[in-house]
């Protein structure tokens, strides 16, 4: 008899820890989502922390997570996460993006440029992907394939500034490129402009 009725604890017991547990994990999560809207991304990333603490295989803590490590300028921190998550999603545009934005902020242009390809190969509308492929080339010094990327960019999106700002220091860095090989070849015009516009 004894034995029965501590199987009856254990049957009705279990549910509410279990509850319990479940109600812990969603008021952390929820208060961490405040602190990241609030910017506070320290307060955020401990919440977080609770959160996998309680729920290790909650794969949205590790998305959030990574977005806060990012605000923090911890960006292998936050490829850590969000690679975390990919593993699991591989077809969500939003999470090659963002890893590739923390890649091209960690001067890993390669793996940016190849999150991007990825993000595009999902989503071809994605206009900001073109833009941040777009530098990623750009600082690898491809400047054609970084000026098309800005004008698929525009194509998209034709009163985006920033696209055209992009694609203006891709002409200037390509000019500058072109003057000072004319001034190698010995066009004296040329040294000069490169000189000139060089130094601006």
């Amino acid at each position: 008899m004894r034995v029965f009725l501590t199987m009856i604890i254990f049957i009705f017991v279990m549910p509410n820890i279990s509850l319990s547990i479940e109600d812990k994990v969603n008021k952390h999560f929820q208060k961490g989502n405040e602190y990241f809207n609030e910017g506070n991304y320290d307060k955020a990333i401990e919440e977080y922390n609770r959160v996998i603490m309680a729920k290790p295989d909650f794969l949205e803590v590790f998305y959030n997570r990574g977005l806060a490590f990012f605000k923090k300028g911890k960006y292998g921190d936050s490829i850590k996460d969000l690679s975390r998550v990919i593993i699991v999603d591989t077809n969500d545009a939003e999470l090659y993006f963002h890893r590739g934005l923390a890649y091209l902020q960690n001067k890993e242009y390669d793996r940016a440029i190849d999150d991007y390809n990825k993000t595009l190969s999902i989503n071809p509308r994605y206009a900001d992907a073109y833009v941040n492929r777009g530098i990623a080339y750009a600082k690898k010094d491809m400047l054609d394939k970084a000026i098309e990327d800005y004008n698929m960019a525009i194509n998209l999106r034709p009163k985006d500034i920033h696209s055209y700002y992009s694609r203006g220091v891709a002409y200037f860095k390509k000019a500058l490129s072109d003057f000072a090989k004319s001034c190698e070849n010995g066009i004296e015009q040329a040294c000069i402009d490169f000189k000139k516009y060089s130094e601006k």
